[in-house]
């Protein structure tokens, strides 16, 4: 797949990120899973690694860092949506019932971030680029592929992603009860019901990566200390697992249908 050099349209998932308890013991299974580069990064910027797969960047993993006056964010998968004006996003995210979990911030030379959660307490970062359009590759493997916002009500929350970023959360077509998160008119990622998961999981966005075959990279995965939350099934569209590395953050892996 060619790299991606354009930027995001605004509301699209464009990178993700995994916050570890131990960042060295993360890059290690990424690196052995899915072949990921990788190395502990400036001190100036937190440490923060971003990851590469066949030289392009595909996804971040930072420490368990807190900033000065907030909590220690739990070890978990973030996905970023995109946008124009960071600011403009946090004043309509407040508007619109969300909450700000940590205000704009610059990141030198790349970009300005925020992290906010939606009024049903799904959290995801938002990324307005600079010098760093987010991820340069998707869809191959070990790469992002899809991004599932994880609901009580799909139609409940509609309203707040449509004020913010213009999204539009719809049924997909040819599906009974699976949902589209479109921009512009485009499948960017999807929606579901939270009765779908075990009992008492909060609303989440969950991370999809793309993988030449699923149930050998659980295989992998189990061998390395990760856990299989739902095994390898198929559906429609393709065959995938929900899955957990060593220190707990959840992930789903995927071999699409070809198209």
């Amino acid at each position: 797949m060619p790299e991606i050099t354009t930027a995001y349209a605004t509301g699209t998932p464009c990178w993700v990120d995994l916050t570890a308890a131990d960042q060295q013991a993360a890059l290690g299974f990424y690196r052995d899973l899915f072949g990921w580069q990788g190395e502990i990064g400036p001190a100036e910027l937190g440490g923060y690694a971003v990851c590469s797969l066949n030289g392009r960047a595909v996804a971040g993993i930072g420490p368990q860092l807190a900033p000065d006056g907030l909590p220690q964010p739990p070890v978990a998968w973030t996905t970023y949506l995109a946008c124009t004006d960071a600011d403009a996003v946090q004043r309509a995210v407040v508007e619109a019932g969300g909450t700000v979990l940590m205000p704009v911030m610059d990141v030198p030379g790349t970009g300005r971030m925020l992290l906010v959660a939606d009024p049903a307490g799904a959290v995801f970062g938002v990324w307005q680029p600079a010098d760093f359009i987010g991820a340069q590759v998707a869809g191959e493997h070990g790469a992002l592929v899809w991004n599932e916002l994880h609901t009580a009500d799909p139609g409940t929350v509609e309203p707040f992603y449509r004020a913010v970023f213009g999204a539009e959360i719809a049924l997909m077509e040819g599906m009974d009860d699976y949902f589209a998160f479109n921009v512009g008119g485009r499948a960017v990622g999807g929606t579901t019901r939270l009765a779908n998961d075990p009992p008492g999981t909060p609303a989440h966005w969950l991370t999809y990566f793309a993988v030449d075959d699923v149930d050998s990279t659980v295989d992998a995965l189990v061998k390395r200390q990760g856990t299989v939350l739902a095994p390898p099934f198929d559906m429609p569209a393709g065959r995938m697992a929900v899955v957990a590395d060593p220190q707990g953050a959840a992930f789903a892996v995927l071999k699409p249908q070809p198209m």
